[in-house]
């Protein structure tokens, strides 16, 4: 197996930052929409992961996020690009 197909392997999901207040660690909001079964609308269901961060986000970034070997016993995704910076006013 080559090394650009053991990269794209790899789950990525892209998601905003709600807290960077741990060391290192910051947790990333993923929404994704789902169709319900019998209805037919579009619910919004979302998920928070724990993710390492070398980058140094702030809250309300947009990151892309990739899974890894668990590095603790919440985190095993890292941050590997900001997508979109927050605004700060």
């Amino acid at each position: 197996m080559t090394e650009q197909t053991k990269e794209s392997l790899t789950r990525t999901l892209e998601g905003t930052v709600t807290s960077n207040k741990m060391d290192k660690t910051v947790t990333v909001l993923v929404e994704r929409k789902v169709k319900h079964p019998l209805y037919g609308k579009y619910v919004v269901k979302s998920k928070k992961y724990h993710a390492h961060d070398e980058l140094g986000c702030g809250e309300g970034d947009l990151v892309e996020i990739q899974e890894t070997a668990p590095i603790s016993k919440t985190k095993s995704w890292k941050v590997t690009k900001v997508l979109k910076q927050a605004v700060v006013l």
